[in-house]
């Protein structure tokens, strides 16, 4: 990167650009974006501070988004369909917690920015309330199996999904200590939810 800088002013001493793809480049900007991103969220981090992450220039940022919200956007567009592949959508079964672990393994600053920057931030609230609904709903389902139909198999839907996104990032901020472990210990949090619920 540093190269491209060099040789765009002239160095005769610069080491050959190696011009990348336009998906290569589009890649390499959306890992730096996150980076930026999930240091300082959205509103305090600028399109400089994007273009510095990625040893690039604005203009070529401009090449591949029209605005640092449509950036935004592409990046969590993006964490959220990397969530989806890894973790699924339809059932919440013993491989869940395993899988999200592994998720937010893959992808950790994708992942706070999803659910923690993202939540704070009007402008892109809705995806995350679509994340928070879909798990909700999916938590009910599931949920319904093991407790009776009324305000406490609600509690517990409610209450799932968003203990087992809080200790995925109480694992990772201490630094993914052994992730079988940590799924069995985010799994018996999440029973200890049913169980009181049932009770």
């Amino acid at each position: 990167m540093a190269g491209e800088r060099a040789s765009a002013t002239g160095d005769p001493g610069a080491a050959p650009v190696r011009r990348m793809r336009r998906a290569e480049r589009r890649e390499q900007i959306l890992d730096a974006a996150t980076r930026a991103f999930a240091r300082a969220g959205y509103a305090a981090t600028g399109l400089d501070d994007v273009a510095a992450e990625a040893g690039i220039t604005r203009v070529i940022l401009y090449r591949h988004f029209e605005s640092k919200a449509d950036m935004y956007r592409a990046v969590l567009d993006r964490a959220c369909l990397r969530l989806i592949e890894t973790v699924g959508v339809d059932d919440f079964d013993e491989n869940a917690i395993p899988a999200l672990l592994r998720a937010a393994a893959a992808d950790p600053d994708g992942f706070r920015l999803l659910f923690h920057h993202a939540a704070r931030e009007p402008e892109f609230r809705e995806l995350t309330d679509s994340i928070t609904a879909a798990s909700r709903d999916t938590a009910r389902r599931n949920l319904a199996k093991l407790i009776p139909s009324g305000p406490w198999l609600d509690w517990a839907a409610e209450l799932i999904p968003t203990v087992s996104v809080e200790a995925v990032i109480a694992w990772l901020d201490a630094g993914t200590p052994d992730p079988a472990t940590a799924a069995d210990r985010i799994s018996r949090a999440i029973d200890g939810v049913i169980r009181a619920a049932r009770s």
